[in-house]
């Protein structure tokens, strides 16, 4: 029948006979349902009629049609059967959740009647179901309510139900206590932030009012073995909760057990780390050049000397009562220090002097200018600026979310910087906590300096812009290196229609900037920290700690002159 069926319309038959239907392993119901499988892979849209009048049947293909994912929006099914409405209660929670009908005929003797039904999502078992249409030979087909045929039942949630929704602590959603207006003793816990806003959109939009959940393990949720999942993840997919607020990471491995929705910000992940202190380096007199130019001084000095060594031996002949070439060396050092000389006899002496003069000139005014703008212009250290920054110094640990979607790209690395992360676990330098403790692990691990945050962009500026509202400072820096593109989007059970009505509003809700806009009104200091500059002017006089360095070096200075002195006083009384 199927391989006739490769048209744009048509029509297929199947019978199923049994005398067990609530058997576990029921071969016959399975083959069928596999088969109209084959036909719904053929077709965009089919409508399945089943027709029985045991309602035994009727579970049984609702239960197997759910298992093998038979039951998708999209898919019609009208039940069609003689049983009473009130024998059908035990499939109401599963034949509300998806686009199914009932068409119940009621055959007495002098009336022939039909009825169809439908059950509306997230309505209670003793809720009756709502009647579409009738239809008798006399009165014909009358519709009996607002409600079309095959409605959409999640476009509108017609009788305002009460969902629950999975939410946890994090950037996007502050927790706050509000008093019970009944007069308990006990708060309750709402939330407030762009997600919460998101959600209260969402319901407004769909109209049903909403309960907030949070996991007991306070996690997003990761596979924790034999198909059971941990954190939000694992409500959503044992239907404890109808929604996931989130946000979540969009992953493969969830996407098995979850049904995400379209993304509501796609970002990425930073590092977190503490701004240095702006002090002054007390050896900072020596940075206005660099190492390698103090090296030339001294090798140009060596020069000279040698230059001088050389000519004085030419000329030895003819300079009489002058002093020897080391008093010519010396004026070079004298020079270089801003000291006056004696003047030179020969011309050579002084056209070796002159260029050392210019030399010194470009030299010692350069010096003065960089070494005034050092001590004017302190920079501020943020050192941890790439992922390789970080795995290469030993004493920074990083900080990673436990049990988010980071940690399975961490573990099934098998080579480059993510495995090399996952290694520095050995020694104890990856840490991992819930985003409920990061606001905790922030303002202690991480401002002592040697802990990093591995976070997402937008959330790392909201703890950002949270410690600059409490303390005004910018004392958190974010790398230039972005790494890990991530999605988010809230998720919904597996299948479920509720997901393509979210879908919906989430990008009508994105297309017009509203989540933008709700993220940049909740921490109005977003941006103040943001790419601060790591060097600042200051104006203040100069302490004994920004200078010391200088005073040892004078110190050293006056102990080896004093050595040299004590040698000269005692060489000739030895001799």
């Amino acid at each position: 029948m199927v391989h006739y069926l490769r048209i744009p319309g048509g029509i297929g038959f199947f019978e199923a006979v049994t005398n067990n239907w609530e058997s576990k392993n029921n071969n016959n119901l399975s083959l069928l349902i596999e088969n109209i499988k084959l036909l719904q892979q053929l077709s965009s849209y089919i409508t399945i009629v089943v027709i029985s009048d045991e309602t035994t049947f009727l579970a049984a293909f609702t239960k197997w049609s759910g298992r093998s994912f038979l039951l998708v929006w999209s898919t019609r099914i009208l039940m069609v059967t003689r049983s009473h409405l009130s024998q059908l209660q035990n499939l109401h929670m599963a034949l509300s959740k998806w686009n199914v009908m009932l068409l119940i005929i009621t055959d007495d003797t002098s009336n022939i009647r039909c009825s169809v039904y439908v059950y509306l999502p997230y309505t209670g078992g003793d809720t009756p179901a709502q009647e579409v249409a009738t239809w008798t030979p006399h009165t014909g087909l009358l519709l009996t309510s607002h409600l079309q045929f095959f409605p959409d039942k999640f476009s509108k949630l017609f009788h305002g139900p009460n969902l629950l929704v999975a939410t946890e602590v994090n950037p996007f959603n502050k927790i706050i206590s509000v008093t019970d207006p009944e007069g308990h003793r006990v708060n309750r816990v709402h939330f407030t932030g762009p997600v919460p806003k998101v959600v209260d959109f969402l319901s407004k939009a769909l109209n049903f009012t909403y309960t907030y959940l949070r996991p007991p393990d306070g996690v997003w949720g990761v596979s924790v073995g034999n198909g059971s999942w941990s954190g939000m993840v694992g409500l959503v997919m044992r239907e404890e909760v109808d929604i996931g607020a989130g946000p979540f990471s969009v992953e493969r491995s969830r996407s098995k057990v979850v049904d995400f929705t379209v993304p509501i910000l796609v970002d990425f992940w930073r590092i977190l780390g503490v701004r240095g202190l702006p002090k002054v380096d007390p050896w900072g007199f020596l940075f206005p050049l660099s190492s390698l130019v103090w090296v030339a001084i001294m090798a140009a000095l060596l020069l000279l000397a040698a230059a001088v060594f050389i000519m004085s031996s030419s000329f030895h002949h003819k300079r009489v009562g002058h002093s020897n070439y080391l008093h010519l060396f010396f004026n070079f050092i004298r020079i270089l220090l801003q000291q006056d000389i004696t003047g030179p006899t020969y011309w050579w002496e002084r056209v070796i002097l002159v260029v050392w003069m210019m030399v010194t000139l470009v030299l010692t005014r350069s010096y003065s200018g960089n070494l005034m703008a050092l001590l004017a212009v302190r920079h501020i250290s943020e050192p941890y600026q790439s992922l390789r920054d970080v795995v290469d110094d030993s004493s920074v640990k990083m900080i990673w979310e436990k049990d988010s979607g980071a940690g399975p790209i961490l573990k099934l690395a098998e080579s480059g910087i993510y495995r090399e992360i996952a290694e520095t676990e050995k020694v104890g330098r990856l840490v991992w906590r819930t985003h409920p403790q990061f606001a905790e692990a922030i303002d202690t691990l991480v401002r002592r300096g040697d802990h990093v945050l591995m976070e997402v962009d937008t959330a790392e500026k909201a703890y950002v812009a949270q410690d600059f509202t409490k303390t005004g400072e910018c004392s958190f820096y974010q790398s230039r290196e972005e790494f890990l593109q991530i999605m988010l989007a809230m998720i919904g059970p597996k299948n479920s229609p509720i997901v393509p009505a979210l879908n919906k509003r989430i990008v009508s809700m994105t297309e017009a900037g509203l989540f933008f806009h709700w993220l940049k009104g909740d921490e109005p200091n977003t941006t103040t920290c943001y790419r601060t500059s790591s060097k600042i002017t200051v104006n203040e006089a100069l302490s004994l700690s920004n200078v010391w360095g200088m005073f040892v070096i004078l110190f050293v200075g006056l102990l080896t002159s004093l050595f040299i002195f004590c040698l000269e006083l005692l060489i000739p009384c030895i001799q």
